[in-house]
């Protein structure tokens, strides 16, 4: 009996130190839970969202990048259509001289030289005189164009260097591109782990009917409309997938006016208007003019707002209107 105790004793302190420390353990992880857990999902979509402005901003920079190379290309091809017959004046009044040079200065048989040799003393300096204002005339024409052309190469090689500059921009874009891609793709594998969705469920608008708009406006509107539901895509503008500017610039195609694909050159095009002349067909322009959406009356926008989602309507102050305009 004494034996017992001792021993039954020692077990019960060490059950009690057993369970005391557990009872640490666990306050220890419920105290280091909100600090190191998983992030909420506020948190996730607040980072979602900020990493698909940064995306946005690419997809912008990198449609003003390509519509200025494209203009660069044709500018470049201007060039070019007038560097081909030039060049080929060149060649032919060098011939030319190069003729006349050998036929009064190396001889030859039946050459022009020759020619003047035949005949009376003043035939003869005739002859001279007309060979040489000839040659004069030639020469003053090949110096013509050399400079012509040594210009439009000049021009060409600018322009050549601008080109390979911007395709080096759109490249290093598209690297960003692809960074910024593999972020929210990350975030947005997290938020499905979490909460059971890649991304905000809230509805599209799509099936709805579009509003009674009449003349050019109207058809923005009903394009505007027919579009929702489909997805985002980089530099897109339909018919299948539409980045913001690529929407706009489709949907105002519509209505017979070209818009440039950059929300920035779009705002610079249009005719500015107050919060209070908005009508329908109208774009808003937002962050900075990185993002563009068209307005179809009721305080509603239709926009594609970023990868991974898709053409919806949303409230015109889904965030801070930059400016507004018309076509």
């Amino acid at each position: 009996m004494d034996t017992a105790r001792p021993r039954w004793a020692s077990l019960r302190a060490i059950g009690l130190a057993a369970v005391a420390a557990a009872a640490v353990a666990a306050a220890s992880l419920v105290g280091t839970t909100p600090a190191h857990g998983a992030p909420s999902q506020a948190d996730l979509e607040q980072q979602i969202k900020q990493q698909s402005t940064q995306f946005e901003k690419v997809v912008e920079q990198y449609n003003k990048i390509t519509e200025e190379q494209k203009k660069t290309k044709k500018r470049i091809a201007a060039v070019d259509k007038k560097l081909k017959p030039l060049s080929g004046k060149v060649a032919t009044a060098q011939k030319q001289v190069d003729a006349i040079a050998a036929a009064a200065y190396k001889g030859g048989p039946a050459t022009a030289w020759n020619a003047v040799l035949n005949g009376s003393s003043s035939d003869t300096l005739n002859n001279i005189a007309t060979l040489n204002r000839l040659s004069a005339q030639q020469s003053d024409q090949i110096r013509s164009l050399i400079t012509a052309k040594r210009k439009l190469d000049g021009q060409h090689e600018k322009l050549a260097a601008l080109y390979a500059k911007q395709s080096k921009q759109v490249k290093d874009l598209k690297k960003k591109k692809a960074s910024i891609s593999a972020k929210v793709d990350k975030l947005k594998k997290l938020r499905e782990e979490a909460y059971g969705s890649a991304t905000e469920t809230t509805g599209t608008g799509s099936g709805q009917t579009p509003p009674k708009v009449s003349g050019r406006a109207g058809a923005v509107v009903d394009f505007a409309y027919a579009q929702l539901g489909k997805p985002y895509a980089w530099a897109a503008a339909g018919p299948d997938s539409y980045d913001c500017s690529g929407l706009t610039l489709a949907a105002w195609a519509k209505a017979g006016v070209s818009l440039p694909h950059v929300a920035a050159d779009q705002y610079n095009q249009i005719t500015h208007l107050s919060r209070s002349q908005i009508a329908p067909g109208d774009l808003v322009f937002y962050e900075n003019l990185g993002h563009v959406a068209i307005y179809v009356g009721g305080g509603k926008v239709i926009h594609a707002p970023t990868f991974g989602e898709v053409v919806k309507v949303s409230s015109i102050d889904m965030m801070p209107v930059y400016g507004i305009g018309r076509p």
